[in-house]
């Protein structure tokens, strides 16, 4: 439809993370003259613009953890305990991307307590209608979880300009898998990156092989005395991470958020843009604001 508005949600730790280490692994960081670590945000506005460039949207809204703590924590001590501190180069740069997204025109969301995850996960339902559609800008598997049939996942693959766009039939096609099923399958096989083990013993092939048999959580409970001896008395043995599990998988949809659709349209304050890259000495990305 040619009046269908397209708002791109952008999982703005996810392109800061992929831009620090895509432009640090020689052991280069690019710095201003007064020796502030830039390197991160400068691939960020090349990434960004990119999607831009590629999607068209017609509104845009950048997402932001808060803080290492959310609820998440708190429920289960252990989740992502396994993580590295963040570089020294790119703590700085946390509150310097903001600046400059700010400066763009668009607007920041975050909640103490929450992860980017959750904030994108309630826009995209509170945006989505029958005008619009909604696509997330991301590196994170997890997301395609959100899908539905005004909901798309773009997932940025290793380089610029490589996308692959996920909505319900190409989700399905590529993984066999509904949104719903996205969740379930880390119940079963945990996630290492997060730091929570689903159920001991069950990996990514039986974890496929369950829910493609038995469709869900449930459906395997409901079935327990159809499932092999070894696999059911994993699952009997796990029961209670299994559930813990799939909650610390599940994005919520219910972030206490709220954002007025037109202060996401997208309108490029080019004046606003130019100042701030003359701040950070990005003379040479000013081509990308056209």
């Amino acid at each position: 439809m040619e009046n269908m508005e397209k708002i791109l949600l952008v999982d703005g730790m996810a392109l800061l993370f992929r831009a620090f280490y895509a432009t640090s692994y020689s052991g280069y960081i690019r710095k201003t003259s007064a020796g502030v670590p830039t390197n991160a945000v400068y691939g960020f506005i090349q990434y960004f613009f990119d999607a831009i460039t590629t999607f068209s949207p017609t509104h845009v809204i950048c997402c932001w953890d808060m803080g290492s703590n959310t609820f998440r924590n708190e429920t289960y001590s252990q989740y992502k305990q396994n993580r590295s501190e963040a570089p020294l180069e790119l703590i700085p740069q946390f509150d310097l991307v903001k600046e400059v997204v700010e400066a763009l025109g668009v607007p920041n969301v975050g909640k103490v307590g929450y992860e980017a995850d959750d904030c994108i996960g309630t826009l995209s339902i509170y945006l989505q209608d029958k005008d619009s559609e909604v696509m997330i800008l991301t590196g994170d598997h997890d997301m395609l979880q959100l899908i539905t049939d005004r909901v798309k996942v773009i997932i940025m693959n290793k380089g610029r300009s490589n996308y692959t766009v996920y909505d319900l039939e190409t989700l399905y096609a590529s993984k066999q898998l509904t949104p719903s099923q996205v969740i379930d399958l880390k119940a079963f096989m945990g996630d290492t990156a997060d730091n929570y083990p689903g159920v001991k013993g069950i990996g990514e092939k039986t974890a496929l092989k369950l829910i493609s048999e038995y469709h869900s959580v449930e459906g395997c409970l409901d079935n327990l005395d159809s499932i092999s001896n070894s696999i059911r008395k994993k699952i009997e043995d796990n029961i209670e991470m299994l559930h813990l599990s799939r909650d610390l998988a599940r994005i919520r949809l219910d972030v206490p958020i709220e954002i007025d659709k037109n202060q996401s349209l997208w309108n490029l304050q080019r004046d606003e843009a130019i100042k701030k890259f003359t701040e950070l000495e990005f003379g040479g990305l000013e081509k990308v604001l056209g």
